[in-house]
This record gives C-alpha cells, structure tokens and sequence, in this order.
C-alpha cells in the first residue's frame, strides 16, 4: 500500500513536456554571437595590410636619431605613412616623424628617416603605419 506524499512539501510533477524550442534558440543565439565576435576580431587583430617594423636605429648626436624601418604592404602602388619616434633612456618621447613612403613596384622596402630630438636620444622605435595618409604630407599635384 502507497501513501500519498504530503502536500506542500515536494514540487508538483511537471505533467507538460519541456519545451527545447528554448533551448534552441539560446544556443543559435550563442552561436551567432560567437561567430559575429570571431569575425570582428579577425578583422582587427588578424592579417594586416601593412607589416612593418623598425629594424635598427643609429643615434647620430644628442639631437637626432636615424630610424630604419621595414615595411611589406598588400598593396604596393598604395603610399604609406609611418610614424617613428626617438625616446630617451627614462622611455619618455623626445622626438616624433611623419614619414610618407611612396607607392613602389617592390611589396618590402627598408627606409631610413632622421628623428630630431628635444633630449638625447637612447633608442628609436616604430609606432605604427598606415595607407590613411593626412593630407598635409601629400604633393599637391602638378601644375600645368
């Protein structure tokens, strides 16, 4: 013989099935999300257009440093701008240059820029490239 349980202190059986369509769509949703963070990291940390590097440095006198950089581009016929920087030996900033490197036939070249500097230069660096060039280091066309 089997006594009933008294109410009030166990759950009521569920007589309803569950329902997965829940469940389902959490999941896609989860997936689509995963993927729409996947593609946009790709995108920003992924293969990039421009490598570059900067490859050696020669500190010329207390004012200026000549910079060496090495840059490949996916695009060739394309002009660059690079930022180089000289720091002085505390790693503060001391001097900063533009530099516009012009469309080539080769993917890599190697180019070489003097940094003036406001204090004695320890070492120069790259701080980045670009095919967004500003307009004031661009030639104005020809006249003619």
């Amino acid at each position: 013989m089997t006594r009933p349980l008294p109410e009030g202190r166990y759950a009521a059986s569920r007589s309803e099935p569950t329902d997965h369509r829940k469940a389902w769509i959490a999941t896609a949703v989860v997936v689509i999300a995963g993927l729409v963070v996947a593609f946009y990291a790709y995108q920003r940390f992924g293969v990039s257009e421009l490598d570059a590097e900067a490859k050696a440095y020669e500190i010329i006198d207390d004012s200026r440093i000549d910079v060496t950089v090495s840059l490949t581009r996916a695009e060739p016929d394309r002009d660059v701008v690079c930022i180089v920087r000289a720091r002085s030996k505390d790693g503060s900033e001391t001097g900063r240059r533009e530099m516009l490197i012009p469309a080539t036939g080769d993917p890599t070249v190697l180019v070489t820029a003097p940094v003036y500097t406001s204090h004695p230069p320890g070492m120069g660096d790259l701080y980045g490239c670009s095919y967004d060039i500003p307009e004031y280091l661009v030639a104005p066309p020809a006249a003619g």
